[in-house]
């Protein structure tokens, strides 16, 4: 399957014009969209709470799995970060 680029959006690409590394765009996104999750997922609890109805509970999971992974995301970008500072201080670029 050969993959081609897709259009990025606006703010992402004044990110890139200014030089903003590529990790530091991908964390700033991430917590972004941890953000509207997060928002998303309360949303969704207090749906199923109210309702008390099963197919509710298909969307909190939904989301709550889709959070999951954006925190797990977020954090390796947050510890490629501390490593990447690390080893640039080792080699005098810092």
């Amino acid at each position: 399957m050969k993959q081609t680029a897709s259009t990025i959006e606006p703010h992402l690409q004044r990110l890139v014009d200014y030089g903003v590394t590529g990790l530091d765009i991908m964390h700033g996104q991430l917590k972004l969209d941890m953000l509207q999750a997060e928002a998303e997922f309360a949303r969704c609890v207090e749906i199923e709470e109210e309702s008390e109805d099963a197919m509710d509970g298909f969307e909190r999971k939904y989301m709550e799995g889709y959070l999951d992974a954006l925190v797990y995301l977020y954090q390796i970008t947050y510890d490629l970060s501390f490593a990447i500072a690390d080893k640039e201080s080792k080699n005098g670029n810092a």
